[in-house]
């Protein structure tokens, strides 16, 4: 896929450009009121931002999402194309390019489907309206005698026009803003969405082609390293910075407060003059002191906080006397990201403009605190997305995009790439935070839920770019005038942050669930894939079959008994039956299958999983040997992109529930090499099964992450069930797995 860079006025003067804005509402929403649409729509109200349609034929898609390795572009061009009734060669996307692109502000929460993709079917619609309604008039006929084919519109006389003919004759005709008053094609009359097109990302991935930001070549470009304190807090005393310049190659050493990179004329070049500064470099004995890292458990709970009752009902439901009560508290460890390639970023400064290439989830939101820190107006600042080696939620990606700029202005109008070196990702980048769940439970005699309240202590996990009242760029904390960060901000539900998927969906008559957002933060915490979707189901899936243990109960009968939702019900059904569920089996001490369900943010996806492992008594290693899963992401648009979407999300989740973990001294982060963050190894990928339960007639739901928390439970649901041990603190490291069969 070609990136073509285009200044605003450039594109201006493109001959026969036909441009048409798009709707953020969900497909019911068609001819709601133009007061009533959504707030990116209203922001980018003229027709003249969102699709092109040249006088060759070609029709360029422009979205703010940005490709991740999760297929969007491939499942936009699918529904723009199906709606305009054009071939896919036809299609040519531009994504998250601040000087082109709409502001649709950041990629994540499984979200480019569900409303980017619905919004485009909305404008595709509308597009094709008002250019079947042209052709119309030029032919003399009603609009509901031409049929459009590829592009081509025809009438039963033999009479044709193109899309392009029209754009050539009228170049404005779409000059207007949207009125989302169309009506988009029923899911009968779809030919590309619901197959599984090859995606349009993929070619570069698999050939070794420039694919990524790590591969970008500019012409003159140079190249930069960063020197990061040795620790959180450590302060830059001096530098032998004549020393470094007396390298070969190196161009300049950049300082300014705690913040200091190196620029040369070849990569090895700048990777050997960082190690000299590092030689060179002074620091203080600063340090911010970090909790006992295997005491996350006792120490999370003691923080500061600020408690809010997310949930609340039946309270005046009295719990039964006879009621049994349980209780457990779970945990999850610090999480890296562990991006496979290191975050990357180009930057240019050339006649007073700074253009960046990242592969940033937020190109607006990166735009305005990079304009922010380099002291530039925001519209001399474009961000421009290209994909990453590595990239989901907000890992160092954004700040290595702030050192390339910060570079970029020593370097006399030359491009400068930066990389970070792989202890930069693992100590730099923000970490996802660790978690504290503690529930508690009561069961009635005839074996039902009667009372149920959690508790999750978590810091914040959304300190992305953007935010108000501070800078989340690392680079901008460190300069000799720094900037603050922003405060965490509180998500609401049913969304969430650290108490995403914090609130159950079974059918409770009593509930009380609370959120402990941790105001004490000694390591930097952000977003990683799910936010504390992950912990929560983690608990929460455990518990319940705790719970269905203590009632005597099948662990698929307990939750169907307390569930009343048809799709959760079809989904759990589903996965127990492709898994071959058998009611009532116990593990053989070796071997044992675990099942858990969640509906991710309470409002998106369905997902159940059944996991099946061999656990080595001798050793405490667990072998995952399959994984079934059955998931409703209501209509379809790319089968394979879907399941994509779903493996992933499942052999990441079983990689951090057995593996990983940040690890840390009192004074500084010590996880700075794989050797000390160990994933999932191909040779350790179970087979697995997925069934989707197509539902064409319901609004698309995103698959980026609804498999990530029901994996990981229903992993720690079969390790007990085999074992008939149960292992609440993850991962389910070996070492915990024999202490717990002791």
């Amino acid at each position: 896929m070609n990136t073509v860079r285009l200044s605003r006025r450039a594109f201006g003067k493109l001959a026969g450009a036909v441009l048409v804005t798009f709707s953020l509402a969900p497909l019911s929403a068609f001819a709601q009121a133009v007061t009533d649409l959504p707030a990116d729509l209203r922001a980018n109200r003229k027709l003249d931002g969102w699709i092109r349609v040249d006088v060759e034929g070609t029709v360029t898609i422009f979205t703010g999402k940005a490709e991740l390795g999760q297929g969007i572009l491939t499942a936009l061009a699918q529904i723009a194309a199906d709606e305009l009734d054009v071939d896919m060669a036809r299609i040519h996307m531009i994504s998250a390019d601040t000087s082109r692109s709409p502001n649709e502000t950041y990629t994540y929460g499984s979200q480019s489907i569900e409303q980017g993709g619905a919004a485009l079917r909305a404008a595709a619609a509308e597009a094709r309206a008002v250019l079947l309604e042209a052709a119309a008039r030029r032919l003399g006929v009603a609009e509901s005698d031409l049929r459009v084919e590829s592009g081509v519109i025809q009438v039963a006389d033999g009479r044709r026009m193109t899309y392009a003919d029209i754009v050539k004759d009228n170049p404005d005709l779409l000059t207007r803003e949207v009125t989302a008053g169309f009506t988009a094609k029923r899911p009968a009359a779809y030919k590309l969405v619901g197959q599984s097109v090859p995606r349009i990302d993929l070619p570069a991935k698999f050939t070794g082609g420039a694919a990524f930001v790590q591969d970008m070549r500019l012409p003159n470009m140079l190249f930069g390293r960063i020197v990061r304190p040795p620790r959180y807090g450590a302060k830059l005393v001096s530098v032998n910075e004549g020393a470094v310049m007396r390298l070969p190659g190196v161009v300049s050493v950049v300082r300014n407060g705690d913040f200091l990179g190196v620029i040369a004329e070849r990569e090895e070049q700048a990777i050997a003059a960082r190690r000299a500064l590092i030689d060179g470099a002074q620091w203080s004995a600063d340090f911010v002191a970090l909790p006992e890292v295997d005491q996350l458990q006792t120490a999370l709970p003691q923080w500061r906080s600020k408690d809010k009752v997310i949930s609340e009902g039946g309270q005046d439901t009295p719990t039964p006397d006879s009621a049994r009560h349980l209780e457990a508290t779970y945990s999850r460890p610090y999480l890296s990201h562990a991006s496979i390639g290191p975050s990357c970023s180009v930057a240019l400064l050339q006649n007073g403009h700074m253009t960046v290439w990242s592969h940033t989830q937020g190109a607006f939101p990166l735009r305005g605190d990079l304009a922010t820190v380099l002291g530039m107006p925001a519209n001399t600042v474009d961000v421009v997305h290209v994909p990453g080696s590595g990239c989901y939620g907000h890992n160092g990606a954004d700040d290595v995009a702030l050192d390339a700029a910060l570079l970029a202005r020593a370097a006399a109008g030359r491009p400068v790439k930066v990389q970070w070196m792989r202890d930069d990702e693992f100590a730099w980048a923000p970490i996802s935070p660790a978690m504290v769940m503690r529930v508690n439970a009561a069961l009635s005699s005839d074996g039902r839920i009667a009372d149920w309240n959690y508790d999750v202590w978590s810091n914040s996990h959304a300190q992305r770019p953007g935010q108000p009242g501070g800078v989340n760029l690392l680079a901008a904390w460190h300069l000799a005038t720094p900037f603050q960060p922003s405060p965490p901000p509180e998500i609401p539900q049913p969304y969430g942050n650290g108490d995403r998927n914090a609130v159950p969906l079974y059918d409770l008559p009593r509930r009380r669930v609370t959120n402990h957002l941790l105001l004490d933060a000694p390591i930097r915490n952000s977003s990683l894939r799910s936010l504390g979707a992950y912990g929560n189901v983690f608990a929460i899936e455990s518990f319940m079959n705790e719970l269905a243990l203590a009632a005597n109960a099948d662990p698929v009968e307990f939750r169907l008994s307390h569930l009343s939702d048809p799709r959760a019900i079809a989904v759990i059904r589903e996965a127990a039956s492709r898994s071959g569920w058998q009611t009532g089996a116990k593990g053989d001490g070796r071997r044992g299958r675990g099942f858990a369900y969640a509906r991710y943010k309470n409002i998106g996806a369905y997902a159940a999983i059944v996991v099946d492992v061999q656990v080595e008594r001798t050793t405490g290693i667990v072998n995952v040997t399959n994984v079934t899963a059955a998931i409703d992401v209501g209509r379809v648009i790319n089968p394979d992109g879907v399941k994509n979407q779903i493996e992933g999300g499942i052999i990441q989740s079983l990689s951090w529930t057995l593996k990983e973990r940040v690890t840390f001294s009192r004074s500084e982060i010590t996880t700075r090499r794989w050797q000390d963050y160990p994933i999932l190894s191909f040779a350790e990928v179970p087979p697995i099964e997925i069934a989707l339960l197509e539902r064409t007639e319901e609004a698309s739901l995103g698959a980026g992450e609804c498999s990530i928390g029901p994996t990981g439970a229903a992993l720690a649901n079969a390790v007990a069930n085999a074992t008939g041990a149960r292992v609440r603190d993850l991962p389910l490291s070996p070492e915990k797995i024999l202490e717990r069969l002791v």
